[in-house]
C-alpha cells in the first residue's frame, strides 16, 4: 500500500516537472512581441486640408469595415493620422468623426493612438501636398507667403519654425500657438479619452529642426505640452523625431540631441520615430535605427516605430520646386522577405509598438503604400500588401 502511494506520488511528480518544463521551454522560445502592432489610418473629415476637398468620397462603411479588417490581419493597433486644420475647417465634422472612430475601436478592441500630424507644415505654404497647421498662422504675415514652401529647405519654413521653438508665434488675439495648439489637444482627449480603446496621444510628429541650437527649445515644447496634457490623461504621451534625420546633417542630428527633446516628466512618455527602408546589417537604415535605440535608452523611454515601410528614392524636384530625395513610385516596394526581416529586427530591438504606413481608402502612388483600395460600390478591397503584412504577423507572433 505504501509502495503504491509512493509510486502514485513519483507519476504525479514526473508529470508535473514534464509539464513544467514544456510550459517553461514555450516562455522561452516565445518571441518577443511589442505591446502595439498595427497600421497608421487617415479618416476624413480629421484629414481635411483647409485649401483642398477630397475628390473621392468615404466609403459607407469605411472605419467599422477597415477596423474588422485590421483585426483579421492579427493587429491590435491604430495609429490615427489627423490634422489641426482639418478642425479648423469643420470642427462639427472632426470632432463627430473622432467619436465613432473611438467607439468602432472599442468595438473591436483595438488600441489607438492619436497622431497630430504634419507634412510640409500647412497647406497654406504647401497647398499641392501640405497638412497641418492651421492658416490664420500664416494669411495675415507678408513673411509666410501663400505657397512660399512649408518643405525643410525653404526659407519660409526655417523661419516659422524658427519662431514656433522660440514661442514667437500667435494668433492676430495675440495668444502664442503653444497655448492655442494645447487647448486643441484638449478638446481631442476631451472627446476619446474615455474610451477603453484610447492608448495615448502623439503631440506633433516629425517636427522640423533648422538649427542645433533648437535641440533643447523642442524639448521645452513638448515639457510644456506634455505638462499640460497632464492636467486632463494619464495616459501615454509620445514625442516624435524631428525632420531632417539626416545622419551628416550640420544641425547635429544623433542620438544625445533627439533625446534633448524627452519632456521633463517622462511619466507613461514614448519616443517615436519612422522607419522607410531596410535595417539590414551595415545599411544606412540599420544606422538610423541605432541611433534612434540608443535616443531611448538615453532619455530613458520605451521607442515606437510610428511609420514604417520599404521606398526606393531619386534625386529629383518636387512639387514645390526644389531639389530633394524623393520616393521613386516605380521602383519603391515591400516583399514578404523585406516584411519579416522588418519585424524579426524589431523583435530584437524590443520595439514599445509599431504601425505599418499605412491604412486609406484613397489610392496612393506609391504602391506599397495601399493596403486597401476603394471599389466602385464603397466596399474595401485588401491589397497584396494587406496579405504580405498579415502573413508576415502570423510567421513572427502567431496567432
Amino acid at each position: 500500500m505504501v509502495l503504491s502511494r509512493i509510486t502514485f506520488s513519483l507519476s504525479i511528480f514526473l508529470i508535473m516537472t514534464v509539464l513544467f518544463s514544456i510550459t517553461h521551454f514555450q516562455a522561452q522560445a516565445a518571441p518577443y512581441k511589442p505591446h502595439l502592432i498595427g497600421v497608421d489610418m487617415l479618416g476624413y473629415y480629421t484629414s481635411m486640408p483647409q485649401t483642398r476637398e477630397f475628390k473621392d468620397p468615404l466609403p459607407e462603411n469605411y472605419f467599422d469595415d477597415s477596423f474588422k479588417l485590421i483585426s483579421q490581419a492579427g493587429l491590435n493597433h491604430i495609429r490615427f493620422v489627423y490634422y489641426w486644420e482639418s478642425y479648423v475647417k469643420d470642427p462639427l465634422a472632426f470632432i463627430n468623426e473622432l467619436k465613432f472612430v473611438a467607439s468602432t475601436a472599442d468595438k473591436y478592441g483595438l488600441k489607438v493612438i492619436y497622431d497630430n500630424h504634419q507634412f510640409h507644415t500647412s497647406s497654406w505654404l504647401n497647398p499641392q501636398r501640405g497638412t497641418g497647421f492651421p492658416s490664420f498662422f500664416f494669411q495675415n504675415n507678408t513673411q509666410y507667403a501663400f505657397g512660399s514652401g512649408g518643405g525643410p529647405k525653404y526659407p519660409t519654413a526655417s523661419l516659422w519654425w524658427g519662431n514656433w521653438w522660440n514661442r514667437q508665434i500667435t494668433d492676430l488675439n495675440g495668444t502664442d500657438g503653444w497655448t492655442l495648439l494645447d487647448q486643441f489637444l484638449k478638446k481631442v482627449v476631451d472627446t476619446v479619452d474615455s474610451h477603453a480603446s484610447t492608448v495615448g496621444y502623439e503631440i506633433l510628429s516629425e517636427p522640423q529642426v533648422h538649427s542645433s541650437d533648437q535641440w533643447e527649445k523642442i524639448g521645452a515644447f513638448n515639457s510644456f505640452i506634455t505638462d499640460q496634457l497632464r492636467t486632463v490623461t494619464a495616459k501615454d504621451i509620445v514625442f516624435s523625431m524631428t525632420i531632417p534625420v539626416d545622419l551628416k546633417s550640420p544641425i547635429g542630428v544623433n542620438a544625445t540631441n533627439l533625446a534633448k527633446m524627452t519632456p521633463s516628466d517622462k511619466t507613461n512618455v514614448v519616443f517615436k520615430f519612422s522607419l522607410y527602408g531596410l535595417p539590414k546589417p551595415g545599411s544606412y537604415q540599420e544606422q538610423r535605427l541605432k541611433m534612434f535605440v540608443s535616443t531611448g535608452q538615453i532619455a530613458g523611454v520605451p521607442i515606437y516605430v510610428g511609420e514604417w515601410n520599404n521606398v526606393d528614392r531619386d534625386l529629383t524636384v518636387n512639387e514645390e520646386g526644389d531639389v530633394v530625395f524623393e520616393i521613386n513610385p516605380q521602383t519603391s516596394n515591400i516583399t514578404p522577405a523585406d516584411t519579416s526581416l522588418i519585424l524579426n529586427k524589431f523583435n530584437e530591438v524590443k520595439v514599445y509598438g509599431w504601425a505599418f504606413w499605412y491604412w486609406n481608402f484613397r489610392s496612393h502612388r506609391v504602391d506599397n503604400f495601399n493596403l486597401v483600395i476603394a471599389e466602385p460600390n464603397g466596399s474595401l478591397k485588401p491589397t497584396q500588401y494587406y496579405d504580405i503584412l498579415k502573413n508576415a504577423i502570423n510567421a513572427t507572433y502567431g496567432r
